[in-house]
């Protein structure tokens, strides 16, 4: 059992190795052939954004590079597709006089991928195409950083691809770069029915008219059992023909189940990606709601926690006031001698200052000869009163 799933790993394996380089082969011929179209139209007309070898190119190139592109990871840790462009932004940065910065602080061109196809526009025109993709191929520590094995700019045919681009240099291209066209969402599609053709070899004998009118007959021949004697006996040249022609037939068939591969490959990965990327959404759509559900919740706590605290407050203020009431209705004598209180340590501290000053008076009237003046003022009988002398008017000062 362990020996049949080995097998069976070994086998997906060298299946999916083989599935890789038929692809990478695939692009790069097809990559080749779109740029001797692109050449022999330009004999004959001018190359813009609307030629259809020229839209087919860009296509085919962007497929290219970005084949098997690393996806960037988020805060979130999930992986989100990248363009091209970053590549590209990060390693030609060092190729002198690059377009880089200019295509950095386009106004109308603001994506990556608007980005990236305004990027191959202005390389063409200014015939630098083939430059910029050899210094992005020589910094190869940057191109592991944004590839994964088995892409087709870390392979061998990374040299084949910047080789071929240098004929575009004989083109004079002419692009509008303030389009919308630049920022469409939708992906590169190869249209590969250019490079399907089938022509009818000049040795072939007969038509398809023909072809099919002798196989009819023959067909009715072979059913009657007495004609397949002569059937057997038919001449060697016939014969011949006839495989000739059955092999033509069966590379035809063949080619075309090729390009039909080719077509439902392309349509399941753009289906994977889709999928991937409404995976990614829902998922960033679901934290997205839990996140706004929690700051929610804390915001109507820190509501209540504030009510209560306002609540909170107007209570102590209503009972302080009520407390300041009831002292003031119940006992005035108590306030009266509370003031008297506060008033009283006042008037002693403006009392002595005088304290000095009276020390010396009661020094001196305390003093013998003070006493015995103040005697003899008793004792005298012409003393007289302070309320005499104020009054008398004929008494003056000596």
């Amino acid at each position: 059992m362990a020996s049949l799933s080995l097998g069976l790993n070994l086998s997906r394996k060298k299946g999916a190795a083989r599935t890789g380089a038929v692809e990478r082969k695939n692009l790069v011929t097809v990559c080749r052939f779109s740029v001797k179209t692109l050449i022999d139209r330009s004999c004959f007309e001018t190359i813009d954004d609307s030629s259809p070898e020229f839209i087919n190119f860009v296509s085919i190139l962007e497929q290219i590079l970005s084949h098997r592109l690393k996806g960037q990871i988020t805060w979130f840790g999930y992986e989100s597709p990248r363009s091209f462009w970053d590549f590209i932004r990060v390693a030609c940065s060092k190729v002198p006089h690059s377009c880089i910065s200019s295509i950095e602080n386009m106004e109308n061109v603001r994506t990556s991928r608007a980005k990236g196809r305004a990027w191959i526009r202005v390389a063409l025109m200014e015939k630098r195409l083939s430059e910029y993709i050899s210094a992005a191929l020589r910094d190869f520590k940057t191109t592991r950083r944004f590839y994964e094995d088995g892409a087709i700019v870390l392979g061998e045919e990374a040299g084949l691809l910047a080789d071929m681009l240098i004929g575009l240099n004989a083109i004079d291209f002419s692009f509008c770069l303030k389009g919308e066209g630049l920022d469409g969402s939708c992906p590169a599609v190869i249209d590969y029915t250019p490079y399907l053709k089938f022509t009818q070899s000049s040795d072939s004998i007969s038509s398809d008219e023909e072809e099919m009118r002798t196989l009819g007959s023959s067909g009715s021949e072979s059913s009657t059992p007495e004609n397949i004697g002569p059937a057997l006996f038919m001449d060697q040249s016939s014969w011949f023909n006839k495989c000739k022609r059955v092999e033509q037939k069966y590379r035809m068939v063949l080619e075309q189940k090729g390009y039909l591969e080719e077509l439902v490959r392309l349509r399941e990965a753009q289906l994977a990606e889709s999928v991937s990327q409404n995976k990614v959404l829902l998922q960033r759509l679901s934290e997205t709601d839990l996140s706004h559900k929690l700051e929610k919740e804390q915001l109507e706590y820190i509501v209540l926690e504030l009510q209560d605290q306002l609540k909170s407050f107007h209570s102590l203020d209503q009972l302080s006031a009520d407390i300041n009431l009831s002292q003031t209705s119940l006992d005035p004598a108590q306030s009266q001698e509370l003031e008297g209180k506060a008033e009283r340590p006042r008037w002693h501290s403006e009392g002595k200052e005088d304290t000095p000053s009276l020390r010396g008076l009661c020094g001196s009237l305390t003093s013998v000869a003070s006493y015995k003046s103040l005697a003899s003022l008793k004792s005298s009988e012409c003393l007289a009163s302070p309320t005499t002398e104020m009054t008398s008017p004929g008494l003056t000062p000596s």
